[in-house]
């Protein structure tokens, strides 16, 4: 059986935060959203029916926590979760928190415009810090 490794692309344009049960919770290098990455770590997964049924639950578990959290962190008024891979092949879950009036309201964040980095790590350590809290 292969080793989970991850994928370049993740890698490159997101960071830890957590660990999860199943999942690596990332956050994408993307100021524009409070945007997160779920990784599930099995090696060759592309589709979440290729996962067991236990991890697809144990996904489910932690998707569902993992959205309330980000609810309540940044009170969005919409969290939008998708696993698409049309790209980056390696199973991932995004959790976005999306807001009336936010760069792309209400159209999707995908294609749209250029990443804005993060430019201030104390935000970015603080909004990690306030997710991990609410995960507890």
């Amino acid at each position: 059986m292969d080793a989970f490794q991850l994928d370049a692309r993740i890698e490159r344009d997101s960071t830890l935060i957590k660990q999860l049960g199943l999942c690596q919770l990332r956050l994408q290098n993307d100021s524009r959203w409070p945007w997160l990455v779920m990784v599930p770590e099995r090696a060759g997964m592309t589709e979440i029916f290729e996962l067991s049924s236990e991890d697809q639950a144990l996904l489910n578990a932690e998707v569902a926590k993992v959205g309330a959290a980000l609810k309540q962190v940044t009170g969005a008024t919409k969290i939008n979760i998708a696993a698409i891979g049309n790209i980056v092949r390696q199973l991932h879950v995004h959790v976005i928190a999306r807001f009336e009036g936010d760069p792309n309201w209400p159209g999707p964040v995908w294609g749209f415009g250029q990443a804005v980095p993060y430019a201030d790590a104390a935000e970015k350590t603080m909004f990690n810090d306030k997710l991990i809290e609410a995960l507890s």
